[in-house]
């Protein structure tokens, strides 16, 4: 996409963190940018954050609801007539020894974190099939680095790996770009953490922002379909 003024992004997730970066990244690259989330009055005051209604578009879906998806997919279609990017980022995350991992715990990771990156696919790959997009997930390097207390977490992100790269090879007929980009340590909110200086040796949600921008703008015939991120040096404990 060497052109993306006035091109359509959509980002569940996208309150804050990660999800929040890349939407200020792509409006900053001249993108229409849909944020979505299950707190509608929280969408609301980021995508205010983020600037002019016309450019920002606040919707409320929980991905872990096919309906939701489709209902924000068709707003998103109904407000500019096209659909050119969609970043699955929503997820949650529980760490416990598997013996402690309660039921509910292991349900939202993997209602959220798997079936949610399907739901939101499901709901936009018409839509991406017309534009010829792109359609990226967010997992992580524990989508292949497994850890102890991390037997949900892990078993959901390996799983979005998996998918995202059998979608790849599903949906490169359509001219769909496919990507999952797996981060390592990231200065956010996640798991109650409170970004700060101590967090200055992470990767910043902004960088994430500029991988995206990456590659949407890398030619079309070159694909980097899966991504792993890092710090450059890890903390020093």
């Amino acid at each position: 996409m060497s052109n993306l003024e006035r091109k359509v992004a959509y980002i569940t997730g996208g309150s804050k963190g990660i999800g929040f970066s890349v939407a200020k990244t792509l409006l900053g690259a001249g993108m229409r940018v849909a944020i979505s989330g299950r707190d509608i009055a929280t969408v609301k005051a980021a995508a205010a954050q983020l600037g002019d209604s016309d450019q920002v578009l606040a919707l409320q879906s929980n991905v872990v609801n096919l309906g939701d998806e489709e209902l924000a997919v068709k707003e998103i279609l109904d407000k500019w007539g096209q659909l050119d990017v969609v970043l699955a980022n929503a997820g949650v995350g529980h760490f416990a020894p598997v013996d402690e991992l309660t039921e509910d715990q292991w349900g939202s990771m993997i209602n959220t974190n798997l079936t949610g990156v399907f739901h939101t696919l499901k709901a936009s790959v018409e839509a991406l099939k017309v534009s010829k997009g792109y359609y990226m997930t967010l997992a992580s390097l524990a989508g292949t680095n497994f850890f102890a207390n991390g037997a949900g977490y892990n078993a959901t992100k390996f799983g979005v790996v998996g998918f995202t790269q059998a979608v790849m090879l599903d949906l490169r007929k359509y001219d769909i770009k496919v990507s999952t980009i797996m981060p390592g340590s990231v200065a956010t909110h996640f798991n109650n953490n409170e970004p700060s200086e101590k967090d200055a040796w992470k990767i910043q949600p902004e960088d994430i922002g500029e991988l995206v921008l990456d590659l949407l703008k890398m030619h079309p015939r070159t694909l980097p379909s899966k991504i792993e991120v890092r710090p450059t040096r890890p903390d020093k404990k």
